[in-house]
């Protein structure tokens, strides 16, 4: 490590004031501080949101469920209103790295560093979420913008991300053996206005697959999503799969994922 200024606020506006004055905002530090080790990102000024009590919690909001943005992935995979409302959320945290890393990652710090193979991002945009920040609300099909980038401003926190209760829904992960990524993330959600499906761990972040929701919003089932081409052409490839193996990978998983989802 090298020397650095810890600061450790108590609200959020004295947060987002650090945030603006450049401070590294600090959440689960499952990424940043290995990345700081490394000597990958070496911010000046790290400002702990650890303090600010509103920034965690789980609880039910109508026909939404809301969490707050430092709830840990832990606390996510076992919370019993979000077993009974969204229980593919629930399973997709519990299925996030090893323990260590559900136990100190947060879902707020997964979504605004936007791996593109990131498990929470899928379900953010296959749930049609919304982000919920100090400044605005940002719908799910907005805030992610690329590879380890959002539409969040450099003094704006997530505080919250409010979930819509699905009709069904399930998350279906081919994960790589080593990192616990997603080689490839399937999140389909049936809502009220119509299928989702959500994709990641094929490329520069996560996206919707436009031809699934289309087979799928016709006739919700797993032979429905076989019939479905998976176009390779803007996957990545890389030395644990090929942009094939990837997009055979997606239509997979989106059968599973259904198939799965059926059965809740």
């Amino acid at each position: 490590m090298y020397a650095f200024d810890y600061q450790r606020p108590a609200t959020l506006a004295d947060a987002a004031r650090l945030a603006g004055a450049g401070a590294k905002l600090l959440a689960g530090g499952q990424t940043l501080l290995a990345s700081m080790k490394l000597r990958l990102s070496s911010p000046e000024t790290l400002a702990d949101l650890g303090a600010i009590p509103e920034l965690a919690g789980i609880r039910q909001d109508g026909d939404h469920i809301v969490i707050g943005a430092m709830t840990r992935h832990a606390q996510v995979a076992t919370s019993q209103d979000l077993q009974g409302a969204i229980p593919a959320l629930s399973e997709l945290a519990a299925h996030i790295g090893d323990r260590q890393v559900r136990a100190m990652g947060t879902l707020g710090g997964s979504v605004a560093n936007n791996d593109p193979s990131a498990c929470y991002p899928s379900a953010v945009l296959g749930l049609d979420a919304t982000v919920v920040t100090t400044k605005r609300m940002i719908a799910a099909d907005d805030f992610f913008q690329g590879m380890f980038a959002t539409a969040l401003e450099d003094d704006e926190l997530i505080t919250a991300i409010r979930f819509p209760i699905p009709q069904r829904a399930a998350y279906m992960k081919f994960k790589q053996p080593a990192s616990r990524f997603a080689l490839i993330g399937v999140f389909v959600a049936q809502t009220a206005s119509g299928v989702r499906v959500a994709v990641t761990g094929g490329g520069n972040g996560v996206f919707r697959h436009a031809g699934l929701e289309d087979a799928l919003n016709k006739d919700f089932s797993s032979a429905s999503a076989a019939s479905v081409r998976i176009d390779a052409s803007d996957l990545s490839s890389d030395l644990h799969g090929s942009a094939a193996y990837r997009a055979n990978l997606i239509g997979v998983q989106t059968q599973r994922a259904v198939t799965k989802a059926l059965r809740h």
